[in-house]
């Protein structure tokens, strides 16, 4: 009968433990801690300009920049030549372009089509920022989601793909 009591005190009292910020000191004190978890696509910075981006199920890296100021959710994409913006989030960030804006011929996989260029004061993620960043503006339809290409990522101390990570270096 003493068996189910100290198994049932053993219990709530390690619920406890690890239900607290103490537990977190005494798993660690022992060696028991637990990686932190990260969600897919959510940057954290270590050692100041360097920021770790987990892939997501479908193995992209998702991330959440600012450009010129306001935040976007784009795709990492290394095979994109530059900063390449859909229709519908050119007008979130206030861009206006008309139809005159569209004079760049791009090869796209789905063949040529006419873009606008762009000029981005200042392309942010976390703590790394890159100033003077050459883009693209897709017309209505033509791009699902926006793409974080080479115009950004070549103008960094570098970056790698390790262990479904990306690491970006500031």
């Amino acid at each position: 009968m003493t068996r189910p009591i100290v198994w049932a005190i053993g219990t709530v009292v390690m619920t406890v433990i690890s239900a607290t910020a103490a537990g977190d000191r005494i798993a660690a004190k022992f060696g028991l801690t637990m990686p932190q978890a990260q969600f897919a696509g959510a940057p954290r910075s270590q050692s100041g300009n360097r920021i770790e981006v987990s892939a997501d199920l479908a193995g992209n890296f998702v991330v959440h920049p600012t450009l010129d100021g306001r935040r976007l959710r784009m795709l990492v994409d290394t095979g994109a030549s530059l900063v390449i913006l859909s229709h519908e989030d050119a007008q979130m960030l206030g861009l206006s372009l008309g139809r005159h804006g569209y004079t760049a011929r791009v090869s796209t996989a789905n063949g040529v089509v006419s873009a606008a260029p762009v000029r981005f004061a200042e392309v942010k993620i976390g703590d790394i920022a890159v100033r003077g960043v050459d883009g693209l503006v897709m017309p209505p339809g033509k791009l699902g989601t926006s793409l974080l290409g080479m115009s950004f990522l070549k103008r960094l101390a570098g970056f790698e793909i390790a262990q479904g990570r990306l690491i970006l270096k500031g």
